[in-house]
């Protein structure tokens, strides 16, 4: 996956809502003006990959609380120059969890979300758009938290809402997850 194949993809993306509509063609249109938008250094924002790994019954979700932003979120980060931000956020995944069972479950899209980084030491406030795939893994195989986050846990999906202050994006993902067929339920 590349910039151009990115790019198809977020052409043919249906949107959930008004909101991700607005989000698709902002996406679109850095994909299209600015070659350095994999690149963290551009300071307006930059593309980011995240992963929303669910169980194989699609019940529950594995978040972290992230360190930085003192929030429950899905895996994901920085693509630092790498187009293919699929393989962003598998990496990013499995370094945030330890997790070797990560599978993706679908190689499109799952969903996309522009949001606000605040102005941190050194680092100005900017935008993340985020690039998100669903993955799944084994909820037994044992969690390995590294130094990003407060807290990784897998979270049952009726109590992600209250865990994440009913972060939007969040509940957007839940919908669509509530809309997948899982071979197991």
């Amino acid at each position: 996956m590349n910039r151009e194949a990115i790019t198809q993809q977020l052409s043919q993306y249906r949107a959930f809502d008004a909101e991700e509509e607005a989000f698709r063609s902002r996406i679109l249109k850095l994909l299209q003006e600015e070659p350095e938008c994999f690149h963290r250094h551009l300071r307006q924002g930059h593309i980011t990959g995240s992963a929303w790994i669910v169980n194989p019954g699609g019940d529950q979700v594995l978040l972290l609380h992230h360190r930085k932003l003192d929030k429950w979120l899905q895996p994901g980060g920085h693509a630092d120059g790498d187009e293919n931000v699929r393989r962003v956020a598998e990496k990013e995944a499995r370094e945030e969890s330890g997790l070797s069972s990560i599978q993706i479950l679908d190689q499109t899209i799952f969903d996309i979300d522009i949001h606000t980084i605040p102005e941190r030491r050194g680092e100005a406030e900017h935008l993340h758009y985020d690039i998100r795939f669903l993955f799944t893994a084994d909820p037994k195989e044992p969690l390995q938290q590294n130094n990003e986050s407060k807290g990784l846990a897998w979270i049952a999906m009726e109590e992600v809402p209250s865990r994440t202050a009913f972060n939007r994006s969040i509940m957007r993902m839940i919908e669509k997850t509530g809309q997948y067929t899982f071979s197991s339920r």
